[in-house]
């Protein structure tokens, strides 16, 4: 589907941004970016202790910490951390690291950026959103304990809990369900959370989104 498509071509544009990134850069800007993309945490902080930019993007325009992200450095992640890296930037499609963190469903970081500050809820694109379509059950459990927004809407009308279900991911979906989320919201298409347990021949699951208060 177009979602998965999108989600995938973020995640590509990121693992092809260091091979792309050699082009009209510094070779100390280089050696870091190649760094980072290894995940070598010691090699980063020796690059950084030269003066190089803790925030420092790659030809892609994604920062070391969304690299770190993506991939599950989370050594590098710590260390960046440490240094001042900024929470907030953003790549050219809108990713934070944190929301890279949740595509890629890795929950140490996804601690570590949330614990420093990150925004769990933001206009658009949320995090949940992406933990939630990408099946990241404990993810999105974690970001509903520290409060993200369990109905907030994504840019195409869709809420967390059938973002799950659209992508099959039914113990995300009941993460969601145990978090109160409301069954009565229905998507684009006019799918709704019964409609898609129906699909999945899912009946326990369609039981628990009647005893949520879903109707035919």
């Amino acid at each position: 589907m177009t979602l998965r498509r999108t989600f995938l071509a973020f995640a590509a544009a990121s693992l092809l941004a260091v091979s792309g990134a050699s082009r009209g850069q510094s070779p100390s800007l280089d050696q870091l970016l190649k760094e980072a993309d290894k995940g070598d945490a010691k090699a980063v902080a020796a690059l950084l202790d030269k003066g190089l930019d803790p925030n420092s993007t790659d030809a892609n325009g994604f920062s070391l910490l969304m690299i770190g992200s993506l991939q599950g450095h989370e050594e590098m992640v710590q260390l960046l951390l440490n240094r001042k890296a900024d929470l907030a930037q953003r790549a050219p499609s809108g990713d934070t690291a944190l929301m890279l963190a949740c595509l890629k469903g890795h929950l140490g970081i996804v601690r570590l950026l949330v614990a420093r500050g990150a925004q769990i809820m933001q206009p658009g694109w949320a995090p949940l959103h992406y933990a939630a379509f990408e099946g990241r059950a404990e993810i999105v459990r974690y970001l509903l304990e520290k409060g993200a927004d369990k109905d907030a809407l994504a840019p195409n009308g869709y809420p967390p809990l059938l973002l799950a279900m659209l992508g099959g991911h039914m113990d995300a979906a009941r993460e969601l369900l145990y978090a109160d989320a409301d069954v009565r919201i229905k998507g684009q298409r006019g799918e709704s959370a019964l409609s898609l347990a129906r699909k999945a021949n899912d009946a326990k699951l369609e039981e628990l989104i009647r005893r949520a208060g879903a109707v035919d």
